[in-house]
C-alpha cells in the first residue's frame, strides 16, 4: 500500500477507534452537572460509568464476530452511525433514562469500531503491521490521557451536552475516509440480515454476555456491597459458556482454538494483567496525589502527563522496534521496566522530588507504551484471518476487566482511607503484578515453541 494511501487508511481508522477511550473518559468531568440536572443521587448517575464499562466489554467480541460474518468495512461504519444517534439524542435527553440509553448506543457502537478496524489492519496493510497498531496505541492513549481535561474545558463552554457532540468532527472523518479509502468487503461475506441471524450463536453470546454481565457487576460493587450469588451465578454460566462452546459445531467463541493454541490464550491473560497494572496507577495516583500528598488537581493532572507522555512516545518507535524484532523480546523488556518502576515507587517514591515522581512515572509509562503494542500485534499474529474480528473483541474485553479490576484492587488497599502506608501496598501489588507479568512472557515464548 503506497505510503499516502497508508496514511489516510490508518487516519480513518484511528480517528474511529478514539471515539472508545474518548467517551470513557470524558464522562467523569460531567457526572456533577448531570446528577444535578436530573436530581439523581451520585449511584445513580454513575452507572453512565458502569454501564459503558459493563456494555463495551460484551459488545467488543459480539461485535468483533459480527464483522468477520458480514464484513469488517461495513461494521466500522455502522458503529460509526450509531456513535452519530448517540450523539444527536444525548444533548435531547428527556429523562435519564433515555440518556442512558444514549450512553449505551455510545458503547456499542464504539466497540464495533475497533475490532473492525484492527482486522482491517490485518487484511488491508501487510508490511509493519506493527507500526500501524502503534497509531492505534497512540490515538488511544492520548484520548484517555487528555480525555478529562477535554471533557472540563468543553462543559465549561457548553454544559455536558458538548461532551456528546464534539464526537461529531471525528464521526465525519473516519465515515467519509473509510466509505471511500476502504475496499470493499469479499464477496464471501454474508450480506443479509437473515443470514447474520442464522449463522450466529445466539445461546453463546447469551450465556457469554449474561455471565459477563453478573460477574461485572459483582466485582464493580465489591467495595460497596458483597453480591456473592451474583458472582456466583456469574461463574456458573461462563462455566456452561465454556462447555456449551466446546461441543456446538457453530461456535461464537472457538474454545477448542483457544486450548489448543495456549499463545493467544496466554496474550489474552497477559493483556488482562498488563492493564490491571496500568489502570491501578491511573485512577490510584490522583487519589494519592490529592489526599495524600496534598497536591493540587493542577498539579495531580500535571504529573500523570509523565506516565501518558511516555507511554504515546514510546509507541511512536516501539511499532517498527517490533516490526523487526518480533513481540517476544518487546514483551519481556515491557515486564522488566514495569518491575523496574513499581520497584523504584516503592522505594523511592513518597519522599521524592516531583522531578524524580516524574521519571518513576516516565519509566512506567515506557513499560506500558511497549507491551501495549506488542500484545496488539502478538495477537493479530496468533489469530487465524477469519476470526481477526472475533479475537480483537476479546482483546478489547481484556482491557476492561483490567481495568474493572483495578478498582477491585483500589478498593481493598484503601478502603480504611489514603495514607503513605496503604500507598506502600499498594506498590507492593504492582511489584507482584508486573514479576507475574514477566513469567507469562516467558510462558508465551514456551507455547511459540510448541
Amino acid at each position: 500500500m503506497p505510503l499516502s494511501k497508508r496514511t489516510v487508511f490508518l487516519t480513518a481508522i484511528a480517528s474511529g477507534t478514539m471515539l472508545n477511550p474518548l467517551n470513557s473518559s470524558m464522562i467523569s468531568l460531567a457526572l456533577h452537572s448531570i446528577q444535578k440536572d436530573f436530581h439523581l443521587s451520585f449511584s445513580t448517575v454513575s452507572w453512565l460509568i458502569s454501564s459503558f464499562y459493563l456494555a463495551s466489554a460484551v459488545a467488543q467480541p459480539v461485535t468483533g464476530k459480527i464483522g468477520d460474518m458480514i464484513g469488517r468495512k461495513k461494521m466500522f461504519l455502522a458503529g460509526l452511525l450509531l456513535v452519530a444517534v448517540s450523539a444527536i439524542g444525548a444533548p435531547l435527553a428527556p429523562a435519564f433514562f433515555v440518556l442512558l440509553l444514549m450512553r449505551l448506543f455510545q458503547s456499542i457502537g464504539s466497540s464495533a469500531i475497533y475490532p473492525s478496524g484492527v482486522a482491517l489492519i490485518r487484511t488491508h496493510i501487510h508490511e509493519n503491521q506493527a507500526s500501524a497498531l502503534a497509531v492505534l496505541s497512540i490515538f488511544a492513549s492520548a484520548m484517555t490521557a487528555l480525555g478529562p481535561t477535554a471533557g472540563g474545558i468543553l462543559i465549561g463552554i457548553g454544559g455536558w451536552p458538548s461532551i456528546f457532540l464534539v464526537n461529531f468532527p471525528f464521526i465525519v472523518i473516519s465515515f467519509l475516509l473509510g466509505w471511500f479509502i476502504f475496499p470493499k468487503d469479499p464477496e464471501n461475506r454474508h450480506a443479509s440480515f437473515k443470514d447474520v441471524v442464522h449463522e450466529l450463536d445466539w445461546t453463546g453470546i447469551f450465556l457469554f454476555a449474561a455471565g459477563l454481565v453478573l460477574l461485572l457487576y459483582f466485582l464493580l460493587e465489591l467495595e460497596s456491597a458483597v453480591h456473592i450469588w451474583t458472582g456466583v451465578a456469574g461463574i456458573v454460566l461462563l462455566v456452561l459458556f465454556v462447555i456449551y462452546e466446546a461441543r456446538t459445531g457453530r461456535p461464537f467463541i472457538d474454545v477448542r482454538f483457544l486450548s489448543k493454541h495456549r499463545s493467544l490464550s496466554v496474550v489474552y491473560l497477559q493483556f488482562i494483567v498488563l492493564n490491571l497494572f496500568n489502570y491501578c496507577l491511573f485512577f490510584g495516583l490522583p487519589s494519592f496525589y490529592q489526599d495524600g500528598l496534598h497536591f493540587s488537581v493542577h498539579t495531580s493532572g500535571f504529573m500523570m502527563l509523565f506516565m501518558s507522555g511516555a507511554s504515546i512516545l514510546i509507541s511512536l518507535v516501539s511499532g517498527k522496534w517490533i516490526d523487526r524484532a518480533g513481540t517476544a523480546g518487546p514483551i519481556r523488556i515491557s515486564a522488566l521496566t514495569m518491575i523496574a518502576g513499581a520497584v523504584f515507587m516503592a522505594v523511592f517514591f513518597i519522599h521524592a522530588s516531583v522531578w524524580l515522581m516524574g521519571v518513576i512515572l516516565f519509566i512506567l509509562g515506557i513499560g506500558y507504551g511497549i507491551g501495549n503494542v506488542a500484545l496488539q500485534a502478538a495477537m493479530l499474529n496468533e489469530s487465524p484471518e477469519a476470526m481477526v474480528g472475533t479475537s480483537s473483541g476479546l482483546f478489547q474485553t481484556c482491557r476492561y476487566l483490567g481495568s474493572i479490576l483495578s478498582s477491585v484492587v483500589l478498593g481493598v488497599v484503601f478502603a480504611s482511607g489514603m495514607s503513605t502506608a496503604r500507598f506502600l501496598i499498594l506498590s507492593a501489588v504492582l511489584v507482584a503484578v508486573s514479576a507475574f507479568f514477566f513469567l507469562l512472557s516467558l510462558k508465551t515464548a514456551r507455547a511459540r515453541a510448541v
